[in-house]
């Protein structure tokens, strides 16, 4: 039979064209959190590589989504290939029903409250969003189509007070927040949801990961923002808590096409992402301050430490408020897995990271 006729006795088309059936042909992907900083990422990759791609919303009387303005599309253009739809994760009838419309080919769970800090503040909101959400979405796979591809994005915040060093796939969990509770129990029922009924569910366990476009209170943009304006006497004191925290931090570019491929690979499993290096805040923030010839002196310990600018004043202290109430003090990922069977790699490392977050605020006008 002809290719052609193929597609018309499928798709139950009776005139066609070229176009429908090119559009028919691509693939469809679903982002939940689309317009967050992986969400945003991911789906310029989507694009570039041919997808539909829809993502939900929530709605909000302020505009939110400063990071996809590049490549929105207005409601009523023709040949669209990135559409928005309204909903909310808390909602089980939003989320089922986007799904059954969009029919996707591949979901993408990036969606969460994800401030640690802040989830010990709303931590009923929190599990409701990252645990149950989770839920949501699988079983409404389940029902409308089990064939549908499931990506669940993970956290290193799982592996808490760490079991083993470095961390892998392997690794026990041991959650020190309600966020990463959560996150525990979504990526749990990711696997139970894949082993009960057979759905291709995987669980990427991301380690920390910046970009020019992560949220502004976030330590790593909080930093590197505050760290320019004074630089440029815009502000004059940065407030922080644990500087001792230690994090394997990567880019948010290299770990969406991490997220790509792990939904291509020929099985469904649960994979470690990172970079296997590991830096302190207090590192983090030396580099920042040498990138951009910010000269500072350390002085104190503990609550009491401080940095001091050239000229002797106080730019950085440390704030108790800022402490979480269970810390979590030493993170670093092992990604040999995904290296050997995914072929993936980070491309940048920590200092190409900063470069590209200080780029962005030394462009942005309000620290101009």
């Amino acid at each position: 039979m002809h290719h052609l006729n193929i597609v018309k006795l499928l798709t139950g088309i009776k005139e066609y064209n070229w176009q429908e059936i090119f559009i028919i042909m691509k693939k469809t992907a679903l982002i939940f959190g689309v317009t967050g900083q992986d969400g945003s990422y991911l789906s310029r990759l989507l694009l570039k590589k041919g997808y539909i791609v829809h993502g939900m919303i929530r709605r909000s009387s302020s505009i939110n989504t400063g990071r996809i303005d590049d490549i929105y599309q207005e409601p009523f253009a023709k040949k669209k290939n990135f559409i928005l739809h309204y909903g909310d994760l808390t909602d089980g009838t939003s989320v089922f029903d986007l799904i059954k419309k969009v029919r996707p080919n591949e979901i993408y769970n990036l969606a969460a409250q994800s401030h640690v800090a802040v989830s010990f503040k709303v931590p009923e909101y929190t599990t409701n969003t990252d645990a149950l959400g989770s839920l949501r979405i699988l079983d409404s796979i389940l029902k409308i189509n089990p064939k549908i591809k499931y990506y669940q994005a993970g956290s290193s915040e799982m592996f808490g007070k760490v079991q083993s060093y470095p961390q892998n796939e392997k690794t026990p969990f041991y959650p020190r927040s309600p966020y990463a509770v959560s996150k525990v129990y979504a990526h749990w029922i990711t696997i139970n949801y894949r082993e009960s009924y057979n759905i291709f569910a995987c669980n990427g366990i991301l380690f920390n990961h910046e970009s020019p476009l992560r949220g502004e209170t976030f330590v790593t943009k909080k930093i590197v923002k505050a760290l320019c304006r004074i630089k440029n006497k815009k502000q004059k004191k940065l407030y922080l808590g644990n500087i001792y925290a230690k994090r394997d931090w990567g880019h948010a570019e290299d770990y969406v096409i991490a997220m790509w491929k792990i939904l291509q690979y020929k099985k469904a499993d649960d994979w470690v992402v990172c970079t296997g290096k590991q830096y302190s805040v207090k590192q983090f923030i030396n580099l920042v301050a040498k990138k951009i010839n910010l000269k500072i002196r350390w002085k104190g310990k503990g609550v009491n430490e401080q940095a001091l600018s050239k000229e002797n004043k106080v730019i950085i202290q440390i704030k108790k408020k800022y402490f979480r109430p269970a810390e979590v003090d030493n993170l670093k990922g092992n990604y040999s897995k995904a290296k050997k069977f995914l072929n993936w790699k980070p491309s940048k490392d920590i200092n190409s990271l900063i470069q590209d977050m200080i780029n962005y605020e030394l462009n942005d006008a309000s620290n101009a």
